[in-house]
């Protein structure tokens, strides 16, 4: 199966090394072990500390794939083409910098950095090594959104004004005990990790508002200012529920509302509103539609249908030379927004006691704040932050200025909007 028996004539297949192998390493490992032939791609090591928690480790080890415990070791042996990087937030620069530095093509996984000082050491790295980096937001990659963004350079939906989303995943206490990262702000070394709905499992519905707008196929629209209110029902140090909105260059506005902690699962739910007609999505399975003033719509269909596209374009984009759907660049937008959001709210606010109901086994007990789900899709479709709505929990996050944000965390005196 290893073998290059059915690689196209006259194209050698890109060696990879997979850093990570558990959680979504895992879904590239298997990804890899399926389609190796027909993917342009030959798995030729895998990095993992901990390979005991990889479902697939037997075909990995029938396969007589290497192994080893850190990517520095990797590279002290062996060499690659491609470096897929599918470990903790805290690791994603350092690895895609190494990476780099030893000659590498990489794929990180989303979201690119805790950090946009991370993020523009990484872009130094890339534009020093001279290779490219895609970030593995597989929305960017889909057929849908580059349709849906295409039509947006090219005016045929007017000047945006407004994009909203609303997602609501409810997580149990496994979620959050998967690993020793979970819902954490930093490390034990201090490295930031900012781990979050907003920077994990619904990065893709934040990061996708800004990339739609960008002017090009490889941008995104950036923000310039944010103000978010952040809380918690979990026991964990960072946020489980985000309300957010943001200003990007153009003037269009951008509301994001996401809870681990509510109890109903609304999977993404969005409405980009134009001047000549709104795109939505109501639901994990369905399509992206455009609906128009003048009467006509138009389906571009789903939106995460093909989640590997990203793997096996982007092996087609380094053997062409074009630059990833979505690189370095593109992901800024996300990390620059919610280190902002980050400094608008630096003490998450507790859910009162006295509404949060917690039910299940132990281990898999859930949290859930009464009336959450009601009151974030009250503020999604009136286009409110949950204090300006009223909710007797909230409390506002003050006006952080991203025109000029360097560093995460920043100095409020400087970036504070008053």
């Amino acid at each position: 199966m290893m073998d290059k028996a059915d690689t196209p004539p006259g194209k050698v297949p890109l060696a990879v090394v997979l850093v990570g192998i558990a959680g979504m390493g895992g879904v590239y490992l298997r990804a890899l072990l399926d389609r190796v032939k027909a993917g342009g791609v030959r798995l030729v090591a895998a990095v993992e500390p901990h390979p005991e928690r990889c479902p697939d480790l037997g075909r990995l080890l029938l396969l007589d794939v290497p192994l080893f415990k850190n990517l520095e070791d990797f590279y002290a042996r062996r060499g690659a083409d491609l470096a897929i990087i599918a470990s903790p937030i805290h690791f994603h620069c350092d690895q895609t910098c190494l990476a780099l530095e030893r000659g590498n093509h990489v794929l990180c996984e989303k979201p690119p950095a805790a950090t946009v000082q991370e993020v523009r050491r990484m872009i130094e790295a890339q534009e020093r090594a001279g290779k490219q980096v895609a970030i593995g937001y597989q929305w960017s990659f889909s057929a849908a959104i580059q349709a849906l963004k295409n039509d947006i350079i090219a005016g045929v939906l007017g000047t945006p004004r407004r994009l909203r989303c609303l997602y609501l995943w409810p997580r149990d206490e496994a979620y959050y005990q998967r690993n020793d990262w979970a819902g954490k702000r930093s490390d034990g070394r201090g490295r930031w990790i900012l781990d979050s709905p907003a920077n994990n499992a619904m990065a893709h519905d934040l990061h996708n508002m800004f990339y739609v707008l960008g002017r090009t196929r490889e941008t995104s629209a950036l923000p310039w200012r944010v103000e978010a209110e952040l809380y918690r029902a979990n026991p964990i140090e960072n946020f489980d529920t985000i309300a957010l909105r943001c200003q990007v260059e153009g003037g269009a506005e951008i509301l994001f509302y996401a809870s681990h902690a509510a109890c109903r699962d609304t999977g993404p739910v969005f409405s980009y509103e134009f001047g000549e007609g709104t795109v939505s999505v109501s639901g994990r399975d369905v399509p992206v539609r455009a609906d128009f003033l003048n009467g006509e719509g138009l389906v571009y269909g789903l939106a995460d249908g093909e989640p590997l596209k990203k793997l096996w374009d982007f092996a087609g984009d380094i053997s062409s030379g074009r630059p990833p759907a979505c690189g370095l660049a593109a992901a800024l937008s996300q990390t620059l927004c919610l280190n902002g959001a980050q400094d608008s709210m630096p003490d998450i606010r507790e859910f009162p006691p006295s509404i949060v109901r917690r039910e299940g086994d132990p281990g898999k007990r859930t949290a859930s704040v009464e009336g959450l789900s009601e009151a974030l899709t009250e503020c999604y479709e009136t286009s409110l932050l949950p204090s300006e709505a009223g909710f007797g929990w909230a409390g506002p996050g003050r006006v952080v200025d991203l025109s000029s944000y360097q560093s995460f965390p920043s100095d409020a005196s400087k970036n504070s909007i008053p």
